[in-house]
This record gives C-alpha cells, sequence and structure tokens, in this order.
C-alpha cells in the first residue's frame, strides 16, 4: 500500500486553509514542551534512527486528526511499545510498572544545547557517479510501495526537472525499515503548477521543488 501522509496533500480539497501562526509561537499547552522533550531525550538514546520515528508518526492510523505534537507523543508510544520500552498498564496509568529497559546512550541536559547544534549529517560518500545532472527532465516514479517513502503522493508520476544536485545521502526508504542507510544521490526537481494541478490551477507562474534520491526518478520521454 502508499500511506498518505501531510506531504502528500497538496493539490487536493477539503483541508481548510492555512492559518499562519505568529513567528515564535512554539507551543499551545503545557504538555507540549515535556512531549518534545521526551521524543528528543528517547532518540538520543539510539533505540531507533529519525528516519524510523518518522516513519511512524506519518503512518499513525489518526494522522490527519491529531495536532502536531499528538502525532509526536502517539509515535513516541508506539516507538516504545515496540521495544518493550514500555507498556500498554503504563501509558493507561500514567506510571511505571516495570523495571526499565537499558539503552545505549543517555542524553544529560547539560550536553542538549551541544547535541542539537551538532545534529545528524545525512551526506555520505558517494556510491558512484550521478545519474542525473542540473537541467537534465525526469520523471517520478508513480507506483504503490509497500513501505512509508518520503517521497510525496502529489509528485508521483510527474515531471520535473533538476535544480539542483545535492550529493549522495542516506536514502530515508531504507534507514527506516532498518535495511541501512543504502546512500543514494539526492536531487532537488522543480515542478511547474501546471504539471502538479493542470492548466485549472491559478496561473501565477508558481513553482514548487521536491528533494528526491535517484531512484524516485527516471528519464522522462
Amino acid at each position: 500500500m502508499s500511506y498518505v501522509t501531510h506531504a502528500d496533500l497538496g493539490g487536493q480539497p477539503g483541508f481548510g486553509p492555512v492559518t499562519p501562526e505568529p513567528e515564535g509561537e512554539l507551543f499551545h499547552a503545557d504538555w507540549e514542551p515535556r512531549a518534545l522533550a521526551l521524543t528528543l531525550a528517547m532518540g538520543a538514546t539510539g533505540s531507533w534512527n529519525i528516519d524510523a520515528s518518522r516513519a511512524v508518526r506519518e503512518t499513525l492510523p489518526d494522522y490527519r486528526d491529531l495536532s502536531y505534537y499528538q502525532i509526536w507523543l502517539s509515535a513516541l508510544e508506539q516507538l516504545m511499545l515496540q521495544r518493550a520500552q514500555v507498556f500498554p498498564d503504563e501509558i493507561a496509568s500514567g506510571e511505571m510498572k516495570h523495571p526499565p529497559a537499558p539503552v545505549a546512550r543517555v542524553l544529560q541536559a547539560a550536553n542538549v544545547p551541544a547535541v542539537l547544534a551538532k545534529g545528524s549529517p545525512t551526506e555520505r560518500p558517494e556510491p558512484g557517479p550521478a545519474r542525473f545532472a542540473v537541467g537534465q527532465a525526469v520523471r517520478m516514479h508513480l507506483g504503490k510501495v509497500d513501505h512509508h517513502t518520503r517521497l510525496p503522493g502529489y509528485v508521483q508520476g510527474k515531471r520535473g526537472t533538476i535544480e539542483h544536485v545535492h550529493g549522495a545521502h542516506v536514502f530515508a526508504d531504507a534507514n527506516a525499515q532498518g535495511l541501512g542507510e543504502q546512500p543514494q544521490w539526492l536531487y532537488t526537481v522543480v515542478f511547474d503548477e501546471a504539471e502538479l494541478w493542470g492548466e485549472q490551477a491559478a496561473r501565477q507562474n508558481l513553482s514548487v521543488s521536491v528533494d528526491a534520491w535517484e531512484s524516485y526518478l527516471e528519464p522522462a520521454a
């Protein structure tokens, strides 16, 4: 099956207007900063990689009905349940009822700023020559997959042009499934609005750019 996420909803009606929020307004409830802290702390243990956590978030059955930090918290519960780091009775009661599971690393509070500033670079050595070049016309993969993918649904099968070549990066689709990093060339592909949404789209000379791994692409006919 192909998983549908908010990243796939471009051009689809029925989801209401985008409502901009004031710059710097990060949280809307007292529990949201704690959900963020828990997610960062558990991610730093090395129990899963960032692509696995994103895949769990974006395939939650009730994804469309949850707020941003509800998604984070629900995904964290699923990731920990899968690894016996938390149990259903603990989630239901909000109390620890089982011995803690060992973890590889612990993020200490004093180290948080440095760890966040360092980040986790995804660039890797090139696996071979790039298949595509800037200015080349390409068509995005079209077809269902049986796993979470970072290829937005609204560009599948669409024709675009290579705008940038970013080098080789961890292939998120494989990394999320525990299949290793499998680095691939990463490209920015730019699409005309009419290609994505048809000639009936409002003609404002808009374009949409999408970062896409090499296996998502094929030469345009």
